[in-house]
């Protein structure tokens, strides 16, 4: 099959969860026969034409001039560009700003949408907004031939709001089983002698109710702060408004791997905020790095962890369980459970063959 990936900012990742995606499974699709195109945006650092035999289409992105409007053109311009590409699938990851341009898609391919979270419930836009979203989410439902639902939450939605039905496919980790302890020692930590979160600082990701708890507990630990804080008011906000409290690091964004792997294996507590979306790529990340995970208490993420996690709705609950825990030894059935559902569920093996399983099953009916 020709494939052509749209709606992320391209490979390698230096992103997020969907360019991690696309990475992960167009090099598998390259490996398994299948000639296969991933979208870039022309900001992204890495300039070739290929990424492991991968061909990369980079197409304009006006982003960094224009901001968020910048990415309804980038996205026309890639699905301008697949309209002379003759290909049999395309895969859509997300709708948020490709969805309007649905009637410009091309005629030929199969459109295959992964559904992404329910971004139209994000509090960080506005009521217009997330009216938008939610009229862009119909617009996918309506123009895909196929939907993909990371979730049993996002599937259930889609066929409760569409009576739409919906592949579940879950995102994948990979198990982590080589730590070193000297990474530690760039980031001026210790051995269990740290809690951490990893997320995009958004008001839906729960940061300030973490660090709240924090800040109630007394806790002198260091707390890591991992994600971009100079990019949007939010981040910003929550850097000064935490400033005055030593402990609580502000990092910025970190895309070594193996540096993230090490932190999260070697920290006492990971905070999970999420509250929107699907399967977190960075949950399973944290599930596959050994890590004692605190997350907010919903049904996406439940569903994932279920008893192997500690829950939190308030910063009260952070400060109990702070107080709580004292040694993450005690509790290697939780972290023992996680890395087996890894293995056994949200492995890239598995992710990546039912996504091709799927594709070649859809290509067969409508061939």
């Amino acid at each position: 099959m020709k494939i052509g990936i749209l709606g992320t900012r391209g490979i390698p990742n230096y992103h997020g969860g969907f360019e991690q995606f696309a990475e992960f499974f167009s090099v598998y699709l390259q490996k398994n026969g299948h000639e296969t195109y991933v979208y870039c945006s022309d900001n992204h650092p890495f300039k070739e034409k290929k990424h492991k035999e991968v061909s990369l289409i980079h197409c304009s992105d006006p982003e960094d001039k224009i901001g968020t409007a910048g990415q309804f053109i980038y996205d026309y311009n890639c699905i301008k560009d697949a309209r002379k590409r003759d290909f049999d699938i395309l895969l859509q990851l997300g709708y948020t700003s490709n969805s309007i341009w649905y009637k410009l898609l091309p005629k030929k391919p199969i459109i295959i949408t992964n559904m992404d979270g329910l971004e139209w419930k994000r509090s960080k836009y506005n009521k217009q907004v997330r009216r938008f979203l939610k009229y862009a989410e119909s617009l996918a439902v309506k123009s895909s031939d196929y939907l993909i639902a990371d979730s049993i939450g996002i599937q259930n939605h889609l066929q409760e709001s569409y009576s739409k039905t919906s592949k579940y496919i879950p995102y994948g980790a990979v198990v982590f089983s080589n730590p070193e302890k000297k990474v530690l020692k760039e980031y001026n930590v210790s051995e269990y002698g740290y809690n951490m979160l990893i997320a995009r600082l958004e008001p839906e990701n729960n940061i300030e109710t973490i660090l709240d708890g924090v800040v109630e507990s007394y806790d002198d630990k260091p707390f890591l702060v991992v994600g971009k804080h100079d990019v949007n008011k939010y981040g910003s906000y929550l850097a000064k408004k935490f400033k005055s409290h030593k402990n609580i690091r502000f990092l910025g964004g970190i895309y070594n791997q193996n540096h993230l792997n090490n932190l999260r294996n070697f920290s006492k507590l990971y905070f999970h905020g999420h509250t929107v979306g699907g399967t977190n790529p960075s949950l399973l990340e944290a599930m596959a790095s050994n890590a004692l995970i605190v997350a907010h208490n919903n049904e996406f993420n439940k569903s994932i962890l279920g008893e192997d996690a500690f829950y939190f709705s308030d910063s009260k609950e952070i400060k109990e369980t702070l107080i709580k825990i004292k040694d993450k030894n005690n509790w290697t059935t939780y972290l023992e459970n996680n890395k087996v559902k890894i293995a056994n569920t949200y492995s890239w093996e598995t992710i990546n063959n039912s996504y091709l399983e799927f594709m070649k099953h859809t290509y067969e009916q409508n061939t």
